[in-house]
């Protein structure tokens, strides 16, 4: 079971959830290789290896990058939401600026607006050397019940510092 009720960042418990919502990450992240490493209903920071997730020219999958966006933002959302609330992606974009080949990506996603019904990131995805990959923008919708009959996690989130 998902228990987030303690917020991640700056904490002692920080890595203990960490821990637990990297066991939660669902299958495509774990497939993917993401590992979230910073997580707040402000800011959340993870990496994802770039082999494993590339497209026939050999390059990073621009997919592959807007699922790692997805991720940190989906997950700032859900910590945004606060106690017995899901978070549901509504709308993403993606600007893809630079090919990567090996390495490892990160993605930073910023919290741009955290009100009590939408929740939106401004995600940062760079290669080893810091260099801009991808821009994107996700906006979740903040719900009290799960769409389509889908299960809330037993779990309580607790919502970060200044949300609105």
């Amino acid at each position: 079971m998902l228990d987030v009720s303690r917020t991640a960042a700056g904490t002692d418990d920080q890595l203990s959830v960490l821990n637990e919502l990297n066991e939660h990450r669902g299958e495509l992240s774990e497939r993917m290789g993401i590992v979230l490493t910073e997580a707040s209903a402000q800011r959340v920071v993870a990496t994802m290896p770039v082999a494993g997730n590339r497209q026939p020219y050999g390059l990073l999958h621009g997919g592959a990058s807007v699922a790692l966006a997805e991720t940190v933002g989906s997950v700032a959302s859900m910590l945004s939401a606060g106690p017995d609330r899901i978070a549901v992606g509504i709308e993403i974009n993606a600007t893809h600026h630079r090919a990567v080949r090996d390495g490892v990506v990160t993605a930073v996603a910023a919290r741009v607006h955290g009100g009590s019904t939408l929740a939106t990131y401004d995600i940062r995805i760079t290669d080893e050397a810091g260099r801009g990959v991808c821009t994107c923008r996700l906006t979740c919708m903040l719900r009290d019940r799960p769409p389509g009959g889908g299960e809330v996690p037993t779990g309580r989130v607790s919502p970060g510092p200044g949300t609105d």
